[in-house]
């Protein structure tokens, strides 16, 4: 009866060892998964296929550095997601965004939160961007789209907003001004189309290495923010067919 007594409080206390192993061990590949997603290369691709998604892949369009006074229509601001234009893939989507610039300065940007980083930690991101683009350099009589275009990309921790001050719509990151970038957004370099002739063909564009370090805020959140800075008086109209951020934590 002894025996049979302490074979049961033997098997009571293997049976009760091999649960707690086996809830350490879940516990310990749960934090792995975990840390692999905090402290892992993030990488955020954004293409467009298609126009009936209402939201963009999660990008939302603006614009800024124009009057308060000036009428949207003459301005001919337009944002959407839409097909590349010939000659390129026509079967292809992108987001298209469109301006005519009165006033000497516009800022044509878009926007896209983050979510599931670590709270209030700094993070290193770099960005690499494809948009189709018909300028070339050269210049017209007033000015040249193409170089006078600015690409820039960053993030910040707040979400970046049109704002009104002094009669103006800015935004309220610091974006920097024209080719200059800012602390929150770099310039990628400008628009031009690599050829002589107005002409759509896909350039691509990146962020210098290590160049812009970016502070979550206490929900583990940042808002990715894509745009162009012109000094040109006329329209310009670009397709963005993708966009990659790739984020890591600061060292």
């Amino acid at each position: 009866m002894l025996l049979e007594n302490a074979e049961l409080v033997k098997r009571f206390f293997m049976n009760k060892w091999i649960f707690i192993m086996s809830i350490a061990l879940v516990t310990s590949l749960y934090s792995c998964n975990n840390d692999t997603k905090l402290n892992g290369v993030i990488m955020v691709e954004s293409e467009f296929q298609s126009d009936s998604d209402p939201d963009a892949n999660g990008w939302t369009a603006s614009f800024a550095e124009y009057r308060t006074t000036a009428v949207d229509s003459v301005l001919n601001l337009q944002a959407g997601v839409s097909r590349l234009p010939a000659p390129l893939d026509t079967t292809r989507y992108s987001l298209r965004m469109q301006s005519n610039n009165r006033s000497g300065n516009m800022f044509m940007f878009m926007k896209k939160r983050i979510t599931g980083l670590r709270n209030n930690t700094d993070y290193q991101i770099t960005f690499d961007v494809n948009l189709a683009t018909q300028y070339p350099d050269a210049a017209d009589v007033i000015g040249s789209p193409g170089s006078s275009v600015y690409l820039k990309a960053g993030a910040s921790a707040e979400e970046p907003v049109r704002i009104a001050e002094n009669g103006i719509y800015k935004v309220n990151i610091d974006k920097g001004t024209e080719s200059a970038g800012g602390t929150q957004m770099v310039t990628l370099g400008n628009v031009a189309n690599g050829g002589n002739t107005f002409v759509y063909r896909l350039i691509s564009r990146s962020s210098p290495g290590n160049s812009l370090v970016v502070r979550t805020n206490d929900k583990g959140e940042l808002w990715l923010c894509v745009g162009t800075d012109s000094k040109y008086e006329g329209l310009v109209n670009l397709y963005y067919d993708k966009i990659k951020a790739t984020l890591n934590l600061a060292e």
